[in-house]
């Protein structure tokens, strides 16, 4: 994570739900970005006085929550920008909802939202080796390991599990779907 805005006189505060996180944000940005705990009340005054939010909220295997109402998006700033990179988990925002590259923005009272679904693929090339890189340790364990093996020695890639034999093993999935789910650790026993 780079922090460009600062650089440009730019306020910067970042919320979080994960005190470890905001302590390696603090310490990664040596002071020049204000962190908060994700509280309700953190959040609305955070969002209230800013000119951009960015919402980039993930819940794997679920839905975006919605952390900013549309009562309080109409006391935001005028002209003030939210841009949702959770739209593609259902956005983070009461009022969004998913636009294209063609046209990405739209105004709701008086606040323009961008919520570009698949926002990396306005630079494929670009978030394809990123997405490669990423990837790439977790498809060779499971090509050198098989998927068992792969997922016991690796409690990241276990939890990325989502079905296996026509059963869903993914409590949010299945939550999400009001259907029931076998726990991983089942199918690794």
């Amino acid at each position: 994570m780079s922090n460009r805005s600062d650089g440009l006189g730019a306020e910067v505060t970042i919320l979080d739900r994960s005190l470890p996180r905001l302590r390696e944000l603090d310490d990664l940005f040596g002071g020049r970005a204000k962190t908060l705990y994700a509280t309700l009340d953190a959040t609305e005054a955070s969002v209230l006085e800013a000119d951009l939010v960015v919402g980039a909220v993930l819940v794997p295997g679920a839905s975006a929550p919605k952390l900013i109402k549309r009562t309080q998006l109409a006391r935001m700033r005028p002209g003030a920008v939210i841009v949702d990179v959770a739209i593609d988990q259902g956005g983070c925002f009461e009022t969004s909802h998913a636009t294209t590259h063609a046209e990405p923005t739209y105004e709701v009272d008086g606040i323009v939202h961008y919520c570009v679904a698949n926002m990396p693929g306005a630079v494929p090339r670009t978030s394809t080796f990123a997405l490669n890189n990423a990837t790439l340790p977790f498809t060779l364990a499971l090509a050198d390991k098989g998927w068992q093996r792969a997922c016991r020695e690796d409690a990241h890639l276990a939890a990325g599990l989502t079905v296996h034999d026509a059963a869903i093993v993914h409590e949010a999935v299945a939550r999400g779907l009001g259907t029931a789910w076998i726990a991983v650790d089942r199918l690794l026993s």
